[in-house]
């Protein structure tokens, strides 16, 4: 078997643990397959190296991965009207699993998600490196900026439903403080809860792209609902807030730098927490503050109890 056939069998048997837990009710479970292989699938669409597919196949792949996050998010949603059912997703599995002979018409009317380059650990510091060595090099060239991709609108999640005697937290990131924060193109900040070993418990969220800056302050003023009850966290987790910005000339989104809030930093009001330098550490063991000014990540928090 060749490696397309053995990456596409791989593909389609997480597209079938997926379902399988979505229709046994294994909600959690359900998501995460869906978002890994969503993630599998956009890296495969984004690699520029990739010849096993055409541009069409490509697409279609594309379609696929935003079906499994929009299933993803109706799962989600508080709502009772679900926005991508279940049987709707099952009717992917043909063509996934034929995606090389597929030539019909896609069933479903969406579109491929936004790209965004994704990177191997240190490859996007290597990429800022070269970066600016070449506006060394080409000081005065009047070369335009490459277009780049629609601004993200956001994959920001709805509140669960309460459970008696249960807690719901409410994030709201009010603003970051940058000494270059005029500077940032297209900010946005990419939310996780991890485990003291680093690994996601949570959907990771990503909010709208931010529009106001006020002299060192990007100004988000968004909500982030923490998608699991505060006492089903570990003892050792984290909620991770990532500055994200674009790079025009190098044409990907590049993370700035990052912060954390620990379990017992939880309790209602503001809160200020310092910013780190990336990569970001989510196994917090070696941490490098951003800066020694003033500048930090300023939230507010709302503790939501089922009594």
């Amino acid at each position: 078997m060749s490696d397309v056939n053995k990456t596409i069998q791989k593909w389609h048997a997480s597209f079938k643990k997926g379902t399988d837990f979505d229709s046994w009710g294994q909600l959690v479970e359900a998501i995460d397959e869906y978002q890994i292989l969503a993630r599998q699938l956009q890296k495969e669409v984004q690699s520029a190296n990739s010849s096993d597919f055409t541009e069409e196949q490509k697409k279609t792949l594309a379609k696929i991965a935003t079906c499994l996050e929009m299933r993803s998010a109706s799962l989600q949603c508080t709502q009772s009207k679900e926005e991508f059912n279940l049987e709707d997703l099952k009717k992917l599995e043909t063509i996934i699993r034929n995606v090389l002979t597929y030539n019909k018409e896609f069933p479903f009317d969406v579109q491929p998600v936004p790209l965004r380059k994704i990177f191997a650990p240190g490859e996007e510091e290597n990429l800022e490196l070269e970066e600016e060595e070449d506006a060394t090099a080409g000081a005065g060239s009047t070369e335009a900026f490459p277009p780049r991709a629609p601004a993200l609108q956001g994959t920001l999640l709805p509140r669960l439903p309460s459970e008696p005697g249960m807690t719901l937290l409410t994030i709201r990131i009010e603003k970051i403080g940058l000494k270059d924060a005029g500077q940032c193109i297209d900010p946005y900040m990419t939310i996780s809860v991890k485990d003291v070993n680093g690994v996601d418990l949570n959907p990771v969220q990503d909010t709208p792209v931010a529009t106001r800056k006020e002299d060192t302050y990007i100004h988000f003023s968004v909500d982030v609902e923490v998608q699991r009850h505060v006492e089903k966290l570990p003892k050792g987790a984290a909620i991770f807030f990532e500055f994200k910005h674009y790079k025009p000339k190098k044409r990907f989104t590049s993370t700035k730098c990052f912060a954390f809030m620990e379990m017992d930093e939880i309790k209602p009001g503001p809160i200020v927490i310092e910013l780190y330098k990336k990569p970001t550490d989510f196994k917090r063991k070696k941490l490098q503050l951003l800066t020694k000014k003033p500048l930090y990540l300023h939230l507010h928090q709302t503790l939501h109890k089922d009594s």
